[in-house]
């Protein structure tokens, strides 16, 4: 269990290091083309533009100066072609680590760090290294060792705990006392009660209540965050790391937000006296992308860098000394971003895409972000929606690769072993990935399966594609959980339960599937990106869960 208390929220936990090796060199593109989406696996770390399926032959983006994104025909960056590799024109590499920033100190390794913290173990070595060979005639032709962290976990923490936790949070934990007063406490603390006596909501046609926990709320909560919230941008930082929303591939989620925050009219104000919250604009992949060093499996330099600028800011602003960051938000995809931010930036409201409650996520404050696969910057919504229900011909349907313990184990049992489950393992190019697309446009059941880390874009995507997502990984925040019903339009299955897979599926009543698409279809305008944000879309649920969390973890001097 994650508890909110003083002591799971100050930092003051050891650091760990997540699996250098595993996540940044064969990070899976989770839509199975057997691509590799994201940078690290060459020395000459280019910035795979577009790389991150076939569609990026068809179109592609590039940075501006200003950070925003511009949409141009053209296969740039790193492909991959007959086992060779192709890398950017010179002018898409990114700056040099060098060039990082002029404003804080260079990243460099702190006296602060005990060395015993970063000794190499079994998650540092390469995937390769740490798998078995098994039968020929199955595509899982790895199979991992039986070691701590590759093995089924013994206590999962399931829907209905969560929901208990959150509850027992949002009773026991406030943030940090301020240590002066200022007019937004008061108004925090006057919206907190707005919210809990929200009058009734009985018919909107912009919200369907049964995604909802209690659509009363959100919706109130909603309406005052239009009307009062102010969001503080700190200027300070250089790119690439800071201020460079980066819009395509897995963790595109951060950079989105990153771009519609920054150009906010609505909700960015230029006095911090004003704000309720403080926004740490930096790219968790960048972060990755600029500084890791090849081949060193440890973050302490991606670390100790954001140290350096929580020092900087704190040295300049005051802001962030009054609360001890308790109302800086930051919004990070990668999958290391919990282990880079859980030390001085333990206080914040983070918004992680790994929401992993066993490690180190805190239910009531940090915030679970969609991981949303954009294969299109220019149209952020193409191919969306999928096949009515009668044309869904398959009951379930998987692709990706054979990363993590769980993957695996899903396709030893379920492989080539049942015509209603089409479940693989990479499948072949196709253009515009048209395999993986129409599979899930003709499947009724969508597995999640989590890789190495908890989350998957396959969550969003089989929203997007209008097929019911079944999330298999243990302990997983699904995204904006204070907020949505999951169980009204998603299926959870234990991981030891694989085996029984289909006959779970099958237990569930036509009329109960028929419910659970339509909801899907409901909640799908929650999880979508706009070039320019609208009501309720997935810009202004992200910035709506950060903000109830600040509202409901809040104290007045």
């Amino acid at each position: 269990m994650t508890y909110l208390n003083q002591e799971n929220s100050t930092g003051e936990n050891a650091l760990e290091i997540v699996d250098i090796t595993k996540s940044s060199e064969v990070k899976d593109t989770d839509s199975s083309t057997g691509l590799i989406s994201d940078p690290a696996s060459e020395s000459n770390r280019s910035l795979e533009f577009g790389v991150t399926d076939e569609s990026s032959t068809e179109e592609s983006i590039e940075i501006s100066n200003n950070g925003y994104a511009t949409g141009q025909t053209g296969n740039l960056g790193l492909s991959i072609h007959n086992n060779t590799v192709s890398h950017s024109p010179s002018h898409l590499a990114p700056p040099s680590p060098t060039k990082v920033s002029q404003n804080i100190t260079p990243p460099m390794l702190s006296n602060d760090y005990d060395e015993s913290e970063f000794t190499e173990d079994e998650r540092f070595k390469p995937p390769q290294d740490d798998v078995k060979i098994v039968q020929n005639n199955s595509s899982v032709s790895i199979m991992p060792k039986e070691t701590k962290r590759s093995q089924i976990p013994v206590e999962a923490t399931t829907i209905s705990k969560m929901n208990e936790l959150l509850l027992q949070n949002r009773a026991s934990y406030r943030s940090m006392r301020p240590r002066w007063s200022a007019a937004v406490d008061q108004e925090l603390l006057q919206t907190r009660s707005e919210i809990e006596n929200a009058p009734i909501v009985n018919d909107d046609i912009n919200l369907y209540a049964p995604l909802f926990r209690n659509v009363s709320r959100f919706k109130r909560s909603y309406e005052l965050m239009e009307r009062t919230l102010k969001v503080y941008v700190y200027r300070e930082g250089a790119k690439p790391i800071m201020h460079s929303p980066y819009l395509l591939g897995i963790y595109a989620s951060e950079g989105w937000f990153m771009k519609q925050m920054e150009a906010s009219k609505q909700f960015v104000t230029t006095d911090p006296k004003n704000a309720h919250l403080f926004y740490l604009p930096f790219s968790s992949r960048m972060l990755e992308e600029t500084l890791y060093v090849q081949n060193s499996h440890s973050s302490r330099n991606l670390v100790q860098y954001l140290k350096n600028y929580v020092d900087m800011i704190a040295g300049k602003h005051n802001f962030w000394n009054r609360t001890g960051g308790a109302d800086h938000f930051l919004v990070a995809c990668h999958d290391w971003a919990p282990t880079e931010t859980k030390r001085n930036m333990a206080r914040c409201l983070r918004a992680l895409c790994n929401a992993d409650v066993k490690g180190g996520f805190v239910l009531g404050k940090d915030v679970s972000l969609p991981e949303t696969y954009v294969r299109s910057a220019q149209r952020p919504t193409r191919n969306l929606g999928g096949n009515r229900v009668s044309k869904r011909k398959t009951l379930a349907f998987f692709a990706g690769g054979m990363h993590g313990y769980l993957r695996p184990i899903l396709l030893q049992h379920w492989e080539n072993k049942d015509p209603d489950m089409k479940i693989f393992g990479i499948l072949p190019k196709s253009k515009g990935n048209r395999n993986y697309i129409q599979y899930m446009k003709n499947s009724k059941y969508c597995i999640c399966a989590k890789g190495y880390e908890v989350n998957s874009p396959r969550v969003v995507e089989a929203i997007f594609f209008e097929c019911v997502p079944v999330i298999i990984s243990d302990n997983f925040v699904p995204p904006f959980f204070e907020m949505l019903n999951w169980e009204s339009f998603a299926v959870f299955v234990l991981e030891k339960d694989i085996p029984n897979l289909k006959s779970i599926l099958l237990s569930i009543p036509q009329k109960r599937y028929l419910q659970m698409q339509m909801m899907v279809k409901k909640v799908q305008q929650h999880f979508l990106w706009h070039r320019s944000p609208v009501k309720y879309d997935i810009f202004h649920m992200i910035l709506h869960s950060i903000w109830y969390n600040r509202v409901f973890t809040a104290k007045a001097r």
